[in-house]
């Protein structure tokens, strides 16, 4: 019943077309230097939001997509560090880094190293749009990971469509299997929120299960 964290949603301010949503522009950049500087004015701009939500008293996290480009780029976790290293408040403690399973596969023992070192920082990291992409349990069992992401097309039928129901309840029993929290993609209604109370997408002091 209350607000537990917020995702930074990037969108593009073009003078000619107005809001451009993420989905037209980043597939043109992601794979490019200019992707990682824009990923890094991302990440800046998001902690600097965080830093002023936490002065102001607000216990917020704030969850952030990193690319894989990105997230592998040499020295990253040492860029993360200093770039924490300059607020004040425990910034660090209530960043969620967002990664898709693409990147995870993509060099999975290299991932995970750079995962705990970022999560001896204090980060967290989440796998986003699970159920989408490869889904193997390997990585699930070799990644340090704190959350899973549902993705919104389970989340969508799942009150009309007894497959994509049985997918959202595996998640949020494999989430409890390995030690992660879950978080629902895509509520839209009353309903769907009350579905996904009712098999067990709900706060728990160890990992917490909640909506989006």
């Amino acid at each position: 019943g209350r607000a537990l964290g917020m995702e930074a949603l990037l969108r593009w301010n073009h003078p000619q077309e107005g809001v451009v949503a993420p989905g037209h522009f980043l597939p043109l950049i992601e794979h490019t230097a200019l992707g990682i500087t824009v990923g890094k004015w991302v990440l800046k701009r998001g902690l600097d939001q965080l830093d002023e939500w936490l002065g102001k008293g607000l216990d917020l996290t704030l969850s952030i997509n990193v690319s894989a480009r990105h997230l592998q780029e040499p020295g990253f976790a040492n860029q993360l560090e200093h770039l924490l290293s300059r607020y004040a408040n425990p910034v660090a403690n209530r960043l969620v880094l967002e990664v898709l399973e693409t990147t995870a596969l993509a060099d999975i023992d290299y991932t995970r190293r750079l995962m705990d070192q970022c999560r001896a920082l204090g980060v967290r990291f989440a796998l986003d749009d699970f159920g989408t992409g490869y889904s193997t349990f390997t990585y699930l069992k070799r990644l340090p990971l704190d959350m899973l992401k549902i993705d919104r097309s389970f989340i969508a039928n799942m009150l009309h469509d007894p497959q994509d129901l049985a997918i959202v309840e595996g998640v949020i029993g494999l989430a409890r299997t390995f030690g992660c929290s879950v978080v629902a993609e895509g509520v839209e209604s009353a309903e769907q929120a009350r579905g996904l109370l009712a098999i067990g997408c709900e706060p728990r002091q160890s990992g917490a299960a909640t909506l989006d």
